[in-house]
């Protein structure tokens, strides 16, 4: 058996596209405060200029400034697959550049998630990608690594299968199992957002929702 078939488990196959465009409407502050402000990704640069992350997770574990078992992850992607890497940090070499955003993106890859460093950067203005850092060198080949496995990503586990969810202001990731409920949690917390805007825009000094934090601390 070789090192291949080892460490490479069959991909997820996405959450439905219902629930992807659900969510695609929904920023990530309000999944992360339902979420107890304490899960998501830390530490990476967001290097597209427009447009929304909403996927589900084919996971990349690899050594650092290696790309092989990407190689290995893009003949298992399927339309709605975000491409999670943990490259363990490292920004000594780019793991990803423009040929593996562009065959990526025609195997229906929405979206790139990279614990290390990415190239080409430019490439990627228009497509979801975020990284830890840019530099011009490339990758070696040589391995070791494993697709489809747990992977941390900025202090946050992502499992095979998660629902991933990017915008300006990060990345957050949670099972799939759990996307109706924090849906839902995500819905009434903009509806409570909402209403502390209109308030805010009638312009009064006094504002219950300042007030109901000063109260419950005890310095009203």
């Amino acid at each position: 058996m070789n090192s291949s078939s080892i460490n490479t488990v069959q991909a997820i196959t996405p959450e439905s596209r219902d629930i992807h465009t659900a969510f695609r409407s929904v920023v990530t502050p309000h999944i992360s405060d339902n979420m107890g402000r304490y899960i998501g990704v830390r530490g990476l640069n967001r290097y597209n200029k427009t447009g929304k992350m909403v996927g589900s997770a084919l996971t990349v574990k690899t050594r650092p400034g290696d790309n092989l078992y990407i190689y290995k992850a893009l003949t298992m992607l399927e339309p709605g697959h975000v491409l999670v890497v943990d490259a363990q940090g490292d920004t000594t070499n780019a793991v990803i550049g423009e040929l593996i955003k562009l065959y990526a993106l025609q195997r229906g890859c929405v979206g790139f998630v990279v614990n290390g460093a990415i190239r080409d950067v430019a490439s990627f203005e228009d497509t979801p990608c975020y990284a830890r850092d840019v530099v011009h060198c490339g990758p070696y080949k040589t391995g070791p690594g494993a697709v489809n496995v747990p992977v941390c990503i900025g202090g946050m586990i992502v499992n095979p299968g998660d629902i991933i969810v990017g915008d300006e202001d990060g990345i957050v990731g949670f099972p799939a199992s759990a996307a109706d409920h924090l849906l839902a949690m995500a819905r009434t917390h903009q509806a409570a957002e909402d209403r502390v805007k209109a308030e805010i825009a009638t312009g009064a000094f006094n504002q219950s929702w300042i007030e109901s934090v000063l109260i419950k601390a005890n310095l009203a």
